[in-house]
């Protein structure tokens, strides 16, 4: 069973504005989490806090390739799931961005459930990038509704 997920949006921005709206912690509060412990730089653990929902998420972060990769680990213990953020140049102006998230359990009960879920938020945060990067829009954050 392939149990990973992988969303995949064009951001009509360069890809430098892409990455740096991922890892710096004051322009990801504008569509994501709310807010971050630190930029996210190989080696580091983050907590990203999401203030709406009394909730926060530590990250490890395994690898970094400015403006190409994003390579982290977060979920609880025996749900770990690690997530990589490609970056691709389509040229100055345009980004494909990949979220691939894999390590979901399969002999988990709930699994069906988590990568729906998961699938679901990946494609809302890539919307909500979007949204903030090409129309300066910064109030999708936090919408989402169980």
């Amino acid at each position: 069973m392939d149990t990973q997920v992988t969303t995949k949006f064009k951001i009509l921005k360069p890809v430098n504005e892409v990455y740096e709206a991922i890892v710096d912690p004051e322009k990801m509060s504008n569509y994501w989490f709310s807010s971050g412990t630190g930029r996210v730089e190989q080696g580091k653990t983050i907590t990203w806090r999401y203030d709406e929902y009394n909730a926060e998420v530590v990250i490890n972060v395994l690898e970094v390739e400015e403006d190409k990769k994003i390579v982290f680990s977060w979920g609880g213990y025996g749900q770990e799931t690690v997530v990589t953020i490609t970056l691709k140049e389509l040229d100055n102006t345009r980004t494909i961005i990949e979220v691939n998230e894999l390590g979901f359990k399969e002999d988990d009960p709930e699994i069906i459930n988590k990568m729906i879920g998961q699938k679901e938020g990946w494609v809302y945060m890539l919307t909500c990038l979007k949204g903030y990067l090409e129309n300066g829009i910064n109030n999708l954050r936090a919408s989402l509704i169980h």
